[in-house]
């Protein structure tokens, strides 16, 4: 990441720390600023505030998948694959982008992963008569 980017995401996770400060629960502030943590590379804050907003939003597929990312990122992979399995459950239906999702690397290296995923394909195939 070249300097620039670096200077421009540390002002903006100012920026979102500061409304934070004011508004705790600010749902898309803290989305931000999860994304711009992990975006740093700094996954045990993108952790906590991915586990944060799926308290404030325990149905939100987006928030889940989000979840799990984390959770992929610090190789907690059982808690991954638990959470985007919840993810799926409640209605996310991303599953090109989940399969090549850089966050997602350590959870699609788990044999229980691709077990499930290769379950989900056959289910989402069109039935034919």
């Amino acid at each position: 990441m070249d300097k620039k980017r670096q200077k421009d995401m540390d002002f903006e996770i100012e920026f979102f720390e500061g409304i934070l400060s004011q508004a705790p629960d600010f749902i898309e502030a803290l989305v931000a600023i999860g994304d711009l943590y992990t975006g740093k590379g700094w996954y045990e804050k993108g952790l906590a505030v991915d586990q944060r907003l799926s308290g404030l939003r325990p149905d939100d597929p987006f928030i889940l998948y989000n979840l799990a990312c984390s959770y992929s990122l610090i190789n907690d992979i059982p808690r991954s694959l638990s959470t985007i399995k919840s993810a799926i459950r409640m209605g996310y239906q991303h599953f090109e982008y989940l399969e090549r999702d850089p966050d997602l690397t350590n959870l699609r290296q788990d044999e229980r992963f691709k077990l499930f995923l290769s379950h989900l394909r056959k289910k989402k195939l069109p039935q034919v008569k």
